[in-house]
């Protein structure tokens, strides 16, 4: 799961400018998304957005009967862009945790995966011990670079926009390993273009900083909103719909403890 900020304050209060009004009316909705993180969202060649938190999002919608459109924006300015009324909320497998909860308010979880590392196939490291003096990629502004940060000390730790620019460097011998949620290495383990790497090994979460879960964001006090999603994600929960997303993309219970 994507995860915790920096200097987020001082940027909450710079983007507040660049935006203005409120997203849409209440029987339409907009969803922010950073669409690069695979497969919990991403966007095709046609421009439509896809992956599980895509489908969960149009779930929520139409158990709570609005519309809903999807916008992209850039993971490092999402809260920003949130509390200037960009749209109504975020989407993208942002963890619940007490530093981002200082800044927006959350739903209940609606999944719930570890962090792990991933290695070169050709990669000596047997644990996350032979890592000291190595470099290891995150996606910046995330909980997995701030995992990192705590827990793999010895580590160099080089911090990428995007996780495709961190999967591009340890594909090329730049770097030699990458932390992210267990779902998107797998996943990218298994393709094509992960094809050059494997799962070193599971991490255990450590709550302070990977939360207790992906959920939605809402702007702070909007608990009209906060309430109908808790209700809608309980809903498609008890209907079988969320059961029926999950297993298009995962074989495991993806909603966690």
């Amino acid at each position: 799961m994507k995860i915790s900020f920096r200097a987020l304050a001082a940027a909450s209060i710079a983007a507040i400018s660049m935006f203005a009004g409120s997203a849409m009316a209440a029987d339409k909705l907009v969803i922010g998304t950073d669409s690069t993180y695979p497969p919990f969202e991403y966007v095709d060649a046609s421009g439509q957005f896809l992956g599980f938190d895509m489908d969960i999002g149009r779930a929520l919608c139409a158990q709570m009967k609005v519309e809903c459109t999807f916008v992209s924006n850039d993971w490092d300015g999402i809260i920003p862009a949130l509390q200037a009324k960009k749209f109504d909320m975020i989407l993208s497998s942002m963890s619940i945790t007490p530093e981002r909860s200082k800044l927006v308010d959350f739903t209940n979880k609606y999944y719930n995966t570890p962090p792990a590392i991933a290695v070169p196939k050709d990669s000596p490291a047997k644990t996350i011990e032979d890592l000291k003096g190595k470099t290891i990629g995150a996606q910046s502004s995330t909980t997995h670079a701030n995992y990192a940060e705590k827990h793999l000390s010895g580590t160099e730790l080089k911090l990428y926009p995007t996780a495709d620019e961190y999967k591009l460097d340890i594909s090329n011998g730049r770097i030699d390993a990458v932390i992210d949620d267990i779902v998107v290495l797998s996943q990218w383990v298994k393709s094509d273009a992960g094809a050059c790497c494997k799962i070193l090994t599971p991490l255990k979460s450590d709550p302070e900083i990977n939360g207790i879960g992906a959920g939605i964001a809402v702007r702070k006090g909007d608990t009209a909103l906060k309430d109908k999603l808790n209700a809608a994600i309980a809903a498609i929960r008890a209907d079988g719909t969320y059961k029926k997303i999950q297993d298009k993309y995962f074989d495991f219970d993806v909603y966690g403890e």
